[in-house]
C-alpha cells in the first residue's frame, strides 16, 4: 500500500539523524497527549533558541506559485484521467463535458461500491498530492484545504462517467489534508536538520521521499542538492520516534489467546511531533502516527493511526499540573484477522498534565467527538462488485492515562470506542471497543523493553431479523524491544 510505504520512510529514513540525549519512552498511539518540548532535559533534543524563530513569523514564509501549484494540480488530475483512458481503457474513463454537467446536481451524489483499501487508503494519498500541489508552492494550511477539497470535487464530478461519491469527497479531502500536513511538517524537520549551512544528501532524498512535491518545487527552483534557505532553517520542531519489534500472540476465533491463540512476528512504527511552542493554535503543531504491521492469517498492515492537533486553549494552571483542551482530528485504520475498519473523526479532548519533581509525571485525557465516516464490514452486503462494508456515521470517546516513573518506567493505559449508524448498506449500528493496556521500562540508552495486552471489539446490530448480529473480538499481547530516538 502506498501509504504504508510513505509511513514507513517517514521514520526508518529518519533514523540517521538521531539525537545525543537519552529519550523518555513515547506513549503509544491514540489521543496524543500534549508535550512540552521544554520540560524536561531527557525528553526532547534540547532547540537552540538562538538559531530559531517563532514558526508564525511571515519573514519564514515562501513566495507563492500559483501558476506552477495550479499546474501541479491539474496534473494530479490528468495523469490518472490519461492512465485509465488509454492504458487501463476503463469503461468509466470515457468523460465529457455534458457528464461533468450531469454531475453538478446534488441527486448526482451516490455512495460507490471500491474495494476497503482503495476507498480508506487510496483515496487519502491522492488528496495529500492535492494539499502539497499549493502547501508546497507557499499557501498556507487554510488555502491548501481548499485545494484539496476543490481536486476531490472536480475529480468525482469530471474525472469519470460514473456517479461521484459521496464516501471519496470525505475520504480524499479529510483523509488527503491530514496526510498532507503531515508529510510537509515532517519533510520540512528533515530538511531543517541542515540549518547550521551544511548540507545532507541523505537528508535531500528522505525529505524527497516523504514529500515528493516539496522535492520537485526544490528541484524547479534550483535549490534541490543545496544548503536550506531560512525557510526550512528555521524549523523549531522535534520528532519523538520508537521503533519496535516483537512476538504477539492473539485469537481471533476462540477469543482466548492465552490457551488457544497464534503467534507471530509483528512490528510497530510511531512518531509523535511536536513544533516546539506549545500554544495549541496552529493545527498541526503537534501530531502523532502509528503504523503496525505483523503476520496473520489474512493480514500484513494492521494499524494505521494518525491524530493531530487543531486547535486548543489552556484552561488554568496548578503549582502541580496544567489542564488544557485540544480539538483533535483522527484518521484510524484497523485490519485485523477479525475485522477491518476505517474512519475519520473529529474529538475535543480534555487533557491533565501533573508532574511530581522532574522525574514522575501522571498525565489523563478524556475526549469525545463525531465519527465523520465510519467503514464497518458487512458479511450479508455486497454492495455493488466489490464492496462488503457499510458506511456510516456517530459518535467516537477516547481515553487515556499514562505514568511515568524516574524516567525509566512508562505505564499507559488506552481506550478508544464508537458509535456508528449506517447510512449507507444494511440497515444497522455498531459498537467499536478498542482497550490496551502498556508497560515500558527503559533498559540502556534507547533501548525498552515493552509488554501488552488489550483487545479489539465490534458488534453489530440489524434492524433486519434476516440478518443475525455479530460480534467480533480480537485479543492480543505482545512483548517487544524498542529503540527510541528523536530528531
Amino acid at each position: 500500500m502506498r501509504i504504508t510505504l510513505t509511513l514507513f520512510l517517514f521514520l526508518t529514513g529518519l533514523i540517521g539523524h538521531v539525537s545525543g540525549q537519552d529519550s523518555l519512552l513515547l506513549p503509544v498511539d491514540s489521543i496524543p497527549i500534549t508535550i512540552d518540548s521544554q520540560e524536561g532535559p531527557n525528553l526532547w533534543k534540547p532547540i537552540d533558541k538562538d538559531t530559531l524563530f517563532d514558526f508564525s513569523d511571515a519573514s519564514v514564509t515562501r513566495p507563492k506559485h500559483f501558476w506552477r501549484a495550479g499546474t501541479e494540480w491539474l496534473l494530479i488530475q490528468a495523469v490518472p484521467a490519461t492512465f485509465n483512458r488509454f492504458i487501463r481503457r476503463d469503461p468509466y474513463s470515457y468523460i465529457s463535458f455534458k457528464n461533468f454537467i450531469k454531475h453538478q446536481g446534488l441527486g448526482a451524489w451516490q455512495w460507490d461500491d471500491n474495494q476497503f483499501s482503495t476507498n480508506q487508503i487510496d483515496h487519502p494519498y491522492h488528496g495529500q498530492l492535492y494539499f502539497n500541489a499549493f502547501r508546497s508552492n507557499g499557501y498556507n494550511f487554510y488555502q491548501s484545504s481548499l485545494a484539496t477539497l476543490a481536486g476531490s470535487y472536480i475529480w468525482e464530478t469530471a474525472g469519470e462517467t460514473q456517479a461521484p461519491s459521496i464516501n471519496d469527497l470525505v475520504n480524499t479531502t479529510f483523509g488527503g489534508i491530514i496526510l498532507g500536513e503531515m508529510t510537509h511538517r515532517v519533510s520540512r524537520n528533515i530538511l531543517a536538520r541542515n540549518r547550521k549551512g551544511g548540507y545532507n544528501l541523505g537528508n535531500e532524498i528522505v525529505a524527497l521521499l516523504v514529500n515528493p512535491l516539496n522535492g520537485l518545487n526544490r528541484i524547479l527552483d534550483g535549490k534541490w542538492g543545496k544548503p536550506v534557505d531560512k525557510y526550512y532553517a528555521v524549523d523549531s520542531s522535534v520528532i519523538h520516534a520508537v521503533v519496535e519489534l516483537g512476538v504477539r500472540r492473539f485469537d481471533a476465533q476462540d477469543n482466548e489467546y492465552i490457551q488457544t491463540g497464534k503467534n507471530s512476528i509483528f512490528g510497530r512504527l510511531r512518531f509523535f511531533y511536536n513544533n516546539g511552542d506549545h500554544n495549541y493554535k496552529r493545527p498541526f503543531d503537534e501530531f502523532s502516527v502509528n503504523l503496525e504491521v505483523g503476520n496473520g492469517d489474512s493480514t500484513f498492515v494492521n494499524a494505521i493511526n494518525v491524530h493531530a492537533l487543531l486547535s486548543g486553549a489552556e484552561f488554568f494552571k496548578t503549582k502541580t499540573g496544567e489542564h488544557f483542551g485540544t480539538l483533535n482530528a483522527h484518521y484510524d485504520v484497523y485490519n485485523n484477522d477479525a475485522f477491518f475498519y476505517g474512519a475519520q473523526s473529529i474529538v475535543y479532548n480534555w487533557n491533565s498534565k501533573f508532574k511530581y519533581k522532574n522525574d514522575n509525571k501522571f498525565n489523563i485525557s478524556v475526549g469525545a467527538g463525531a465519527v465523520l465516516l465510519a467503514a464497518v464490514p458487512d458479511p450479508y452486503l455486497l454492495y455493488g462488485d466489490a464492496r462488503n462494508y457499510n458506511y456510516g456515521s456517530g459518535v467516537s470517546y477516547r481515553f487515556r492515562g499514562e505514568l511515568s516513573v524516574f524516567q525509566r518506567l512508562l505505564i499507559s493505559g488506552n481506550y478508544n470506542g464508537g458509535y456508528f449508524h449506517t447510512i449507507s448498506g444494511n440497515d444497522s449500528y455498531y459498537l467499536l471497543h478498542t482497550a490496551s493496556l502498556d508497560a515500558s521500562v527503559r533498559l540502556v540508552s534507547k533501548f525498552s523493553l515493552n509488554i501488552s495486552t488489550g483487545y479489539f471489539v465490534l458488534e453489530s446490530n440489524y434492524k433486519d431479523p434476516q440478518y443475525a448480529d455479530f460480534t467480533k473480538k480480537y485479543p492480543f499481547g505482545r512483548v517487544s524491544l524498542a529503540y527510541n530516538i528523536s530528531f
